[in-house]
């Protein structure tokens, strides 16, 4: 998650009004890829990370710094990507404060059969995420 944390630093300002999120790809304990949140209307942390991977993801975990989005705004679903690249597990700093997220994101992976571990690392991360992330 430390790593997803540097990537998340990479997003400013340019990712701005959207919070600056990291995501890291590892299987068998290797990074595999990394991304993070680019301008708005692009890819958000986990999609700029999959797009540089082919195919089914079934043994790979996921560490990002903020929940997977739910819904489709300028962008598609990040819960829905991961979903349908088959991850096997997504570890997730910091629930996302926006109420048209707000653990929605969790929910649609879990339902999906995906394991995933919350608060890791969530004291640092959210420290950096907090001037950013929506409020209400």
């Amino acid at each position: 998650m430390a790593m997803a944390l540097e990537e998340s630093k990479k997003a400013l300002p340019n990712c701005r009004p959207n919070p600056p999120v990291g995501c890291v790809l590892v299987k068998d304990g290797e990074v595999i890829a990394s991304g993070y949140t680019k301008e708005p209307g692009n890819s958000h942390a986990e999609a700029s990370a999959l797009e540089s991977i082919t195919g089914s993801l079934e043994n790979v975990v996921a560490y990002v710094t903020l929940e997977p989005c739910s819904f489709k705004g300028r962008t598609p679903s990040c819960a829905n990507a991961l979903i349908e690249r088959k991850i096997k597990e997504v570890f997730v700093a910091v629930e996302d404060s926006d109420p048209r997220n707000s653990g929605k994101g969790i929910k649609m992976l879990r339902d999906a059969g995906i394991k995933v571990t919350e608060n890791i690392l969530s004291d640092s991360v959210f420290q950096f995420l907090s001037p950013y992330l929506n409020k209400n």
